[in-house]
């Protein structure tokens, strides 16, 4: 168990000084423990970078004088020793005991009484800290008056979404069955689950699982993906026969549903330029057993998977910062850059530009991100409008979760609901 809370110390280092993503960092680690302390393992790297800047308020205001730098290390594993107190259900013998004990696997024994000081006197509730905003609300300052300043009505409730974990949320081939049948086959195997609020499509669970072992899931009948996410092919509105392109397509979830909807007839095209992903892509199509022609490049760079028949529809969930499913993926409060911004916002600018040629008139593109900032958003959208002769805004039905705007609609991230994306249709003119 010792090892376990080591491992868990290493990985969140590796998200906080060296930047490497969880999605990179996380399966290093999992493949250090037995198979039991898998799911631990996991809770405890989540919960402590979720609640990263409250942690290491807490951890800095029992310290004397900062940790070395070699010794980094050690203070992961007091963030990871207090996030088990604080944060997880774990009893707090348990939760010193394995921490400390950590502490000689690193062959850093000195640290071992350091630890148990701190930990003791956090379980007994006298660890106190002055909170300033990053502690609070555990985002860094550049992103809590980048929001504040966008949704000074919401950012409150933003950042505390963020600070939950986001539900697990199905979407149903429709095709295969009703969403009210599968309601009764999941209430048959005993495991609780409710229609999602604006999807059609969607059934969120009221509790954590492997989802694989869920009636219809190796069969294709169903794919995990967000209550919002499961709107952008549902607005693209695919017909049969057409000719569909997803620009961005990994890890693959909106393709499967674009196929979904078009019942496998018609041709669509699904690019990405990381082959890693893409590989996701094809594994998720195999389950799901649907065809798309995949090609892994740039979406900007069309000539490279583009043949010169233009599209019916366009999918263009572009590359973002990622502020709408921070709940998800919590590195993101740590990787993410103010300058990243611009670099998002012209990266987004370049594949509009590039691949609005490849679509016919009277076609339709759904522009979407998973972010909640006006620059990647609403502002692409009226740049993108005022620049190009042979576009116009389309309509996207009102919902309860969105927040209609001149141009699109934002969803923000809610507690127990949908993550935070947004949405904007667009339409080809002739000539």
């Amino acid at each position: 168990m010792a090892r376990t809370r080591l491992a868990a110390a290493r990985t969140v280092l590796r998200v906080w000084q060296d930047r490497t993503s969880l999605s990179e960092a996380l399966p290093a680690a999992l493949a250090e423990v037995p198979a039991r302390d898998k799911g631990l393992l996991q809770a405890l790297v989540y919960q402590t970078i979720r609640h990263f800047q409250e942690l290491e308020a807490l951890a800095n205001s029992a310290l004397s004088k900062p940790l070395r730098k070699k010794d980094l290390d050690v203070f992961c594993l007091l963030l990871v020793g207090l996030c088990q107190v604080r944060f997880l259900s774990i009893p707090d013998h348990a939760a010193v005991t394995t921490t400390v004990d950590a502490a000689r696997l690193l062959k850093k024994d000195w640290a071992r009484g350091l630890l148990n000081a701190v930990l003791r006197k956090a379980t007994l509730g006298h660890l106190q800290a002055h909170f300033k905003e990053p502690a609070r609300w555990n985002h860094p300052q550049w992103l809590i008056d980048t929001l504040r300043s966008a949704w000074p009505n919401d950012w409150q409730a933003i950042l505390q979404a963020n600070q939950e974990p986001g539900p697990l949320t199905l979407r149903l081939n429709l095709h295969k069955q009703s969403r009210d049948a599968y309601l009764a086959r999941l209430q048959e195997w005993e495991i609780a689950a409710r229609p999602t609020i604006v999807s059609p499509f969607g059934v969120t669970l009221e509790g954590g699982m492997d989802v694989t072992t869920l009636p219809g899931f190796l069969d294709g009948e169903l794919s995990v993906q967000d209550e919002a996410a499961q709107m952008a092919a549902y607005w693209l509105d695919p017909q049969p026969g057409q000719r569909v392109l997803d620009a961005c397509a990994a890890p693959g979830g909106k393709t499967g549903h674009i196929l979904e909807l078009i019942q496998g007839q018609g041709d669509v095209i699904a690019v990405d330029q990381d082959s890693r992903r893409l590989v996701r892509v094809e594994e998720n199509l195999a389950r799901l057993g649907l065809p798309a022609m995949l090609h892994c490049a740039a979406a900007e760079d069309t000539s490279s998977y583009w043949d010169g028949k233009p599209f019916d529809r366009i999918l263009l969930d572009v590359p973002c910062s990622g502020t709408g499913v921070i709940r998800r993926h919590p590195d993101i409060k740590m990787l993410r850059r103010p300058e990243d911004i611009h670099a998002l916002v012209e990266t987004q600018r370049r594949i509009l530009d590039a691949v609005w040629p490849l679509l016919k008139p009277g076609g339709y593109m759904l522009y979407a991100t998973c972010s909640v900032l006006p620059a990647e958003n609403e502002a692409q959208m009226a740049s993108f409008i005022a620049r190009t002769k042979d576009v116009a805004p389309a309509a996207i039905p009102a919902t309860s979760h969105g927040l209609p705007l001149k141009y699109g609609q934002q969803w923000l991230p809610q507690k127990g609901a949908s993550d935070g994306f947004y949405f904007a249709r667009l339409q080809k003119l002739p000539g």
